[in-house]
């Protein structure tokens, strides 16, 4: 059964009574999936920000955005407009699929894991964790990458409170430790 299917038969019905709701409509969903990598050789190494691209674009299966540098920072030798890094925005299945994949498969692979940091919420039930390399990814094979990178996975959900939002990450299968 597939994540989609999951939460609309049986972790749906499960929050709103949880959560004390009187209509289907409050309960929280994934709104998006949010997959950013800031890339600061980008501005002298062309070649990581074409890597990153692919990569990105095999993880999600969506095409990558770069992203600009909106103003000039001497200090960085970044000048405006040069590209900096890239990121995807899912939603719908292939964001149901990303979570799921991520969930099960991807955050188990991370070296010395128990568990996410259940204070990554933002304040409005939205969760963010950084990843350190795109290694446990599944798709990603060790010898085609050319250098280990990391990314920020934003999960945007229509929570209005952390509490609704770690209840909903809990039932989709988010492994919280216990600290």
């Amino acid at each position: 059964m597939t994540l989609k299917n999951r939460y609309k038969e049986s972790i749906r019905p499960k929050l709103l009574k949880d959560l004390g709701l009187t209509n289907i409509h409050q309960v929280p969903k994934v709104v998006k999936v949010n997959i950013n990598r800031g890339l600061g050789e980008a501005a002298q190494n062309s070649k990581a920000l074409e890597a990153s691209l692919n990569e990105m674009a095999t993880i999600t299966g969506q095409k990558a955005l770069v992203t600009r540098a909106k103003k000039a920072i001497a200090g960085f030798k970044i000048r405006q407009g040069m590209p900096i890094g890239c990121s995807v925005t899912l939603r719908g299945e292939r964001m149901y699929a990303f979570l799921e994949r991520f969930i099960n498969l991807a955050l188990p692979r991370i070296r010395d894991f128990r568990g996410v940091n259940p204070k990554s919420f933002d304040g409005r039930g939205n969760y963010t964790i950084g990843v350190k390399e795109q290694l446990i990814f599944p798709e990603i094979s060790f010898d085609k990458i050319d250098s280990i990178r990391g990314m920020d996975i934003t999960i945007v959900t229509s929570a209005t409170t952390d509490e609704e939002g770690k209840s909903l990450l809990k039932e989709l299968g988010m492994p919280f430790s216990s600290n």
